[in-house]
């Protein structure tokens, strides 16, 4: 759900093979890392936003997930409520990253602004191994990485104005018509979202899918709990804590549009008395 979906991975000897053979019938790939299907079957199938891929994890990134899992992992399973004073050690804000692909851009950004946490969510567990890795290398002790559902997640697992922000770099465009639906900005995961951003938190989203681009912003503006950030309205110029990727300066180079939209989520108006009164009375009679 990144750009970094596109971008090559480190050349290291895969690992998949002799794992394969090693491991028993059954038997977890990663016995102290990521579980595979962390939520089970503990919540309605619905069509999902992102497809989980597979492809070979490297021997660091087998070793960063068998270590630092425990440390920094998060199974996403929707059975508690996160405590993220606790899951992070401090009371830093925390932004919610969906969808980081190797995590190099994620690194980067942790690295710029080490007072503030980011919780980062991806199903790609060669992704995983390389965020975790990256994280170890440069010491950066704010990033907490998720496995699963981010729905799940924002729905069972965070508490009501817990998140200072919201990030959703290059997600999956689904670009045929009859997969519209399964592209994850739409009002309702906005209305979930809202649920669990704290006033003034900035919801910020790129993409290099111009028609996604200009579906993002229609569905932005129009929900009631955000407002564009931009005078005017539009799309924003690429903020300088946003890197710039591997897989975006190619696009670029191609001749790719990039469109960034920052979002700010805002507190709904209180109804005074009177307008409470009169709401209350248009409302249609029952019975």
């Amino acid at each position: 759900m990144s750009d970094s979906r596109h971008a090559p991975e480190t050349p290291q000897p895969p690992v998949d093979s002799a794992d394969r053979q090693a491991r028993a019938k059954g038997e977890p790939r990663f016995p102290d890392g990521p579980k595979a299907d962390p939520a089970g079957s503990h919540f309605e199938r619905r069509i999902r936003s992102f497809q989980p891929r597979r492809s070979r994890v490297t021997t660091g990134q087998a070793d960063a997930l068998q270590r630092l899992w425990p440390k920094w992992g998060l199974d996403i399973d929707g059975q508690r409520v996160i405590d993220l004073t606790e899951l992070f050690g401090n009371t830093n804000p925390v932004v919610l990253e969906i969808g980081f692909g190797m995590g190099e851009a994620t690194a980067q950004m942790a690295a710029a602004d080490p007072d503030t946490d980011i919780l980062a969510v991806d199903v790609h567990t060669p992704g995983q191994g390389n965020l975790l890795g990256l994280a170890e290398r440069n010491g950066l002790t704010n990033i907490r990485v998720g496995n699963g559902d981010a729905i799940i997640l924002l729905r069972e697992m965070l508490a009501p104005d817990s998140l200072a922000g919201l990030r959703v770099y290059f997600p999956d465009p689904w670009p045929k018509k009859r997969h519209h639906k399964r592209r994850l900005i739409q009002p309702e995961f906005l209305t979930l979202a809202a649920s669990r951003l704290a006033p003034g938190a900035v919801v910020h989203c790129a993409t290099d899918w111009e028609p996604y681009a200009e579906q993002m912003l229609e569905v932005l503006t129009a929900h009631p709990d955000f407002e564009n950030t931009v005078p005017g309205g539009g799309f924003a110029p690429r903020p300088a804590h946003r890197p710039l990727t591997r897989f975006e300066g190619q696009g670029l180079d191609k001749g790719h549009v990039v469109n960034d939209l920052l979002f700010r989520r805002v507190q709904p108006p209180v109804p005074q008395r009177g307008q409470q009164r009169d709401q209350h009375k248009e409302q249609p009679p029952t019975g």
